[in-house]
């Protein structure tokens, strides 16, 4: 039967190599009618927080469910004793001009994310990198502190029922005016969306920094 299988494989790799697979006859460019629909230069965006916003809206959730889970999942262990952390100047210093430059490089993505590369999600994760080497290298209690003090818990779940409202509304057939292409201010929801999910997944990151760090002692 092992040869049955390697005869297959062999067989099918000839066809890619021998049969090239035709080309798709459309009357219209699909990127040029994903701009045109959306008014976003980046058909990525619009694929994602338009075309298929349904299955974005499980998306955030099932991170949030995650969010909630890590902290669920941990609540009932001892916190760990020790914190490992960063101590010497340079490591410190590194880690910190580079947290400035993730924080730089994840509001410019969340802002432009739908005129060039980028998104609600990829800024949310250079957030979430910038917080992480903040954690590494400052106290916890301070984090801590910080998250409390500026209600980071309450703005993830509120971020989270704006989207799924904006997407609701998106997906009822209501839009707001594109704009002009190409413009910061264009592609209707589109920003807004962008930014809504670039802020849950950096405070949601954030959250599961601080467990990890308390539970575990360690990223």
């Amino acid at each position: 039967m092992k040869w049955v299988y390697i005869a297959a494989g062999i067989a099918l790799y000839i066809k890619f190599l021998i049969l090239p697979n035709p080309e798709p006859d459309f009357p219209v460019s699909i990127v040029e009618t994903l701009v045109e629909e959306s008014g976003v230069p980046n058909a990525v965006t619009a694929i994602i927080l338009r075309n298929r916003l349904y299955d974005t809206i499980f998306e955030v959730v099932v991170f949030t469910i995650a969010v909630m889970g890590a902290s669920y999942l941990l609540a009932n262990e001892k916190p760990f004793c020790a914190i490992y952390q960063f101590t010497d100047e340079p490591s410190i210093i590194l880690a910190r001009l580079g947290a400035t430059i993730a924080a730089i490089v994840g509001i410019e993505l969340a802002i432009r994310g739908h005129l060039s590369p980028g998104g609600g999600f990829a800024a949310g994760v250079a957030g979430g990198t910038a917080i992480g080497l903040v954690a590494i290298t400052s106290s916890t209690e301070w984090m801590q502190a910080i998250y409390k003090r500026w209600n980071a818990a309450i703005w993830e779940k509120i971020s989270v029922l704006i989207f799924i409202v904006l997407s609701v509304v998106t997906l009822a057939g209501l839009e707001l005016p594109h704009g002009e292409l190409g413009a910061l201010v264009s592609g209707g929801v589109i920003p807004l969306l962008n930014i809504l999910v670039a802020i849950k997944v950096a405070l949601g990151s954030w959250a599961v920094i601080l467990v990890f760090i308390h539970y575990r002692g360690l990223l």
